[in-house]
């Protein structure tokens, strides 16, 4: 009775929510994260910048990081919006090659987290554009190896920085943050030196373009889009 009072739009979004409480973990089942991310942190402007960044006249050509929070496929989704990234790939890091596949991974015991490769051109975005995107829509980086509905040590936040200029930015806006009380939590975020980066199956690769109705997208990935392209449409893609 309950749900046949409901509007077709409405029990269609009831039905979501019932099948994200069952779905997590992209895919798996899981517990329910209790935690969210910070939204407040999409109108305190200049106190979410970076507070130094890598000149873009000190590197040359295109550069690349690693960057881990949670799910991949929404993570991916939210860098693939951006000006300047030429590609965004799904996979692993922080493991062994051996056990670099998705059904290891998600046991939560091969010590890999789940990340993206992103290439970009420091010309036309910065290494800081890309922590602050990382940061504040891609994921909560407050919570300590979860996400949303996900838990395990593969959902951990992590930066995996590629050279002592990634490190040094990194390191100095999460002390930016952990200091001006932006997040009511300490920054979870670790930052390692990235030793590999392992492509996850085909099927993980561009995830939210080929199942943009799959619940989990829905509920956890579709929003951060959204608040994407409202907050930061300077650093959408044209």
């Amino acid at each position: 009775m309950f749900v046949a009072n409901f509007n077709h739009h409405r029990r269609f979004v009831f039905v979501l929510l019932l099948v994200s409480l069952i779905i997590g973990s992209c895919g798996k089942p899981q517990s329910i994260a209790t935690g969210a991310a910070n939204a407040s942190l999409l109108t305190i402007g200049a106190k979410i910048d970076p507070p130094i960044d890598i000149p873009a006249n000190s590197v040359t050509g295109v550069q690349t990081v690693v960057l881990a929070g949670g799910c991949f496929w929404g993570v991916e989704a939210v860098f693939q919006q951006l000006q300047g990234v030429s590609s965004v790939v799904s996979g692993f890091s922080g493991g062994s090659a051996a056990s670099a596949n998705y059904d290891s991974v998600s046991r939560g015991t091969t010590d890999h987290a789940e990340a993206v490769q992103i290439t970009y051109d420091p010309q036309q975005i910065s290494f800081g554009q890309l922590l602050k995107i990382y940061f504040v829509v891609a994921h909560d980086p407050t919570q300590v190896n979860r996400q949303s509905p996900d838990e395990g040590t593969q959902y951990r936040s992590a930066i995996f920085y590629g050279n002592s200029q990634q490190q040094r930015v990194a390191k100095t806006y999460i002390d930016r943050f952990n200091q001006s009380g932006v997040f009511t939590q300490p920054i979870a975020t670790q930052l390692v030196p990235l030793a590999k980066f392992y492509p996850a199956e085909e099927y993980h690769q561009n995830f939210i373009d080929r199942n943009p109705n799959y619940p989990y997208v829905v509920i956890h990935d579709l929003p951060k889009l959204d608040r994407l392209k409202q907050h930061f449409p300077d650093l959408v893609r044209r």
